[in-house]
């Protein structure tokens, strides 16, 4: 288990207060989740500046130090990702944290994939060998990512909606061909800095969507710097509420969207 994070707004905006000081924030998360469950085995931020992801990460707990709060809070941005690990598969490690980049994609990831030892080299024989040799961690995340990229290199016209539902599924189906009564976890966020595309199956996940400017209810400000020519809006997606906003539970087997820094969110069952 892990807990996600995803941001989109269509203007750059502070996340600290959702990250570090909400009542259930991310860094909250990481010492306890609304189950009582630690994520506790490191933690990742990513940003884009001019299309280039920003990570910063770290293979201990969010909320150990001031490490966490400080990168949070240096965030200004209209996409964010963001991860606190439950170790599963894979030691609490630098290469095993989350969330992976490669080029401008990001991608992060809460479940497992039952069986992984089985299925390792089924991942490695269907990713492309130029990807397969930037695999630097142990972890079934970082497989389940470059799988879709070696997907989207094959299929170039494709969208990235279709990529993720047809990887999600495919890595069920091998899963099912093992084990019938496995449930795996498949909650994945993927971004290039433009568009914002995931899948919730078989782990927790909501949504909430943000219409207008207005004062946080944590800090009592806003957290942008308005061009009042635009509308705002923001959609933050969540393992779990992190506020008191009225969050709205995305179906399981799901795929869901945020286009073009919209604001606003598309949800189609799987």
């Amino acid at each position: 288990m892990c807990r996600l994070y995803g941001f989109c707004a269509t203007e750059p905006t502070k996340v600290e207060c959702t990250l570090v000081h909400a009542q259930n924030a991310l860094m909250a998360q990481s010492r306890s989740d609304l189950k009582g469950v630690s994520h506790a085995h490191g933690w990742g931020v990513v940003t884009y500046d001019n299309a280039a992801p920003h990570a910063e990460r770290q293979a201990w707990a969010a909320y150990r130090g001031e490490h966490f709060q400080r990168a949070a809070s240096r965030v200004y941005a209209d996409l964010v990702i963001a991860h606190v690990r439950r170790a599963t598969v894979g030691a609490p490690d630098m290469h095993n944290t989350h969330p992976f980049v490669h080029g401008r994609w990001s991608f992060a990831h809460n479940g497992t994939a039952p069986h992984f030892g089985r299925l390792k080299e089924r991942f490695l024989n269907h990713i492309a060998p130029p990807l397969r040799g930037e695999i630097k961690g142990e972890t079934d995340s970082e497989h389940l990512f470059y799988y879709l990229l070696s997907l989207m290199d094959a299929a170039p016209q494709k969208a990235l909606t279709a990529i993720v539902k047809e990887g999600v599924e495919t890595v069920a189906s091998w899963v099912a061909a093992i084990d019938v009564e496995a449930k795996p976890g498949l909650n994945v966020m993927m971004t290039d800095g433009e568009k914002m595309v995931g899948v919730r199956w078989g782990r927790s996940l909501y949504h909430v969507e943000r219409d207008g400017v207005y004062d946080c209810e944590i800090c009592g400000f806003p957290h942008i710097r308005h061009d009042p020519d635009h509308d705002y809006r923001a959609v933050v997606v969540a393992s779990e509420p992190l506020t008191h906003e009225v969050w709205i539970e995305i179906p399981d087997r799901s795929l869901w969207s945020v286009e073009g820094r919209s604001g606003a969110i598309s949800i189609t069952p799987i």
